[in-house]
């Protein structure tokens, strides 16, 4: 059997993994079981660089606050700020300190320096503007549609004034209050104010729609692109704003799914200009269902991955990342009788594995699921290896690693 696992691997190079395809595909998602390795984040630079190189991607998409990503792709377009400033502005959650991602988004200013637009390499963030803690303020994307709408269109076709929105949404820290997310009663999710901001942001996409022509020949394509992320970010704010609010036992997987079907419809935004390398968790780019164990019991939800995968078919590609060791969490040698161990017990440091020939390898002798001494890193399920389209595997993750691209 190990033979037969050996013959289904390659070397880390994106043409294996595009050798595990059909043809390009317009969202390859690349997704990784733990966050905050920046091995792993050089690994994804390096196949960005090779996709871009060899297989014509120009745009990479990261689990990183979608407005905030729009600071990363202004620098890299048109050199706009400082890159030590873009990268703590342009990235949430914290990681804009990951030398990998400084080292990315230098990389592509200088890929980009010099060359016509149609040629340059674009940068988003998909996540909405969301913490474990909570969500933003659904203020800068309001504000911001309706800016664009105001200037271009009669006023008279706009459903609101500036003035209407900005008493409507009040003081941000009513959004932003993180004690919602143990205490229902604290959302202003369900409050008329909010059901009226819905009913606004509703009215302000809609215009935006109907004014596509004008708009795109009084602006351009891109900034029209700009407004739309400004229109989706702000009723996707307002949705999940909403669902925090509730009281049911369905609450958590309810704010999951929002989270999702925001990036889902960003992710699909993307792919109108694609082709497009996603890197996320591996939860959020599965086919499966994702599923997470909360005080509250387990939660479950379709992941972005699934939402668009259902919607793009062939079009959409998902490789999981799978790791053997952490030293540094305490995640040490996967048992033998899992895929991780399995895995691990062939000489290569890291490799591309063919999901689906691995599992018609394994047949019926199902591995064991591994289980994780540390709930951050999240193993490969035995049970859906064949829904993936690859593994990428990475026998050892060290501490510290400098950065390269």
């Amino acid at each position: 059997m190990a033979t037969d696992i050996n013959d289904a691997t390659r070397a880390v190079e994106a043409a294996a993994v595009m050798g595990l395809l059909p043809g390009r595909p317009r969202l390859l998602a690349l997704g990784e079981p733990t966050h905050g390795e920046d091995a792993l984040l050089e690994l994804r630079n390096e196949l960005f660089r090779q996709l871009v190189e060899e297989e014509g991607y120009r745009t990479i998409a990261v689990e990183s606050d979608c407005l905030a990503g729009l600071v990363v792709d202004d620098h890299v377009t048109s050199g706009t700020g400082i890159l030590d400033e873009v990268v703590e502005r342009g990235f949430s959650h914290g990681w804009g300190a990951s030398a990998a991602n400084r080292e990315l988004v230098r990389w592509i200013r200088a890929y980009n320096d010099g060359r016509p637009a149609s040629e340059q390499l674009r940068f988003a963030g998909f996540d909405g503007p969301l913490e474990i803690t909570g969500a933003a303020s659904p203020r800068q994307a309001l504000t911001a549609l309706h800016g664009f709408l105001a200037a271009r269109v009669n006023a008279d076709l706009l459903p609101c004034t500036a003035e209407t929105l900005d008493r409507l949404l009040g003081p941000d820290d009513r959004w932003t209050d993180p004690a919602v997310m143990t205490d229902p009663s604290r959302s202003v999710g369900r409050s008329d104010d909010a059901g009226q901001l819905r009913l606004l942001a509703e009215g302000l996409v809609a215009l935006l729609d109907e004014q596509t022509p004008h708009l795109i020949a009084a602006t351009s394509r891109d900034e029209w692109d700009r407004a739309r992320l400004y229109g989706r970010t702000a009723t996707g704010l307002l949705r999940y704003h909403h669902r925090t609010a509730d009281t049911s036992p369905a609450r958590m997987a309810g704010l999951c799914a929002a989270r999702d079907s925001m990036m889902a419809h960003n992710l699909l935004a993307l792919a109108e200009r694609g082709p497009v390398l996603v890197h996320a968790h591996n939860s959020h780019l599965q086919r499966e269902k994702s599923t997470m164990r909360m005080r509250q019991g387990p939660v479950e939800w379709w992941s972005a991955g699934a939402l668009v995968s259902a919607r793009l078919g062939k079009e959409y590609a998902f490789v999981a990342t799978a790791l053997g060791t952490i030293r540094h969490r305490e995640v040490d040698a996967p048992p033998p009788d899992t895929v991780e161990g399995l895995l691990y017990a062939l000489p290569e440091d890291r490799c591309v594995v063919d999901a689906r020939r691995l599992a018609a390898v394994l047949g019926d002798a199902r591995p064991a699921p591994r289980v994780s001494p540390w709930f951050g890193y999240a193993p490969l399920d035995p049970a859906h290896l064949a829904d993936g389209d690859g593994i990428v595997f990475v026998k050892d993750v060290p501490q510290l690693r400098s950065a390269s691209l």
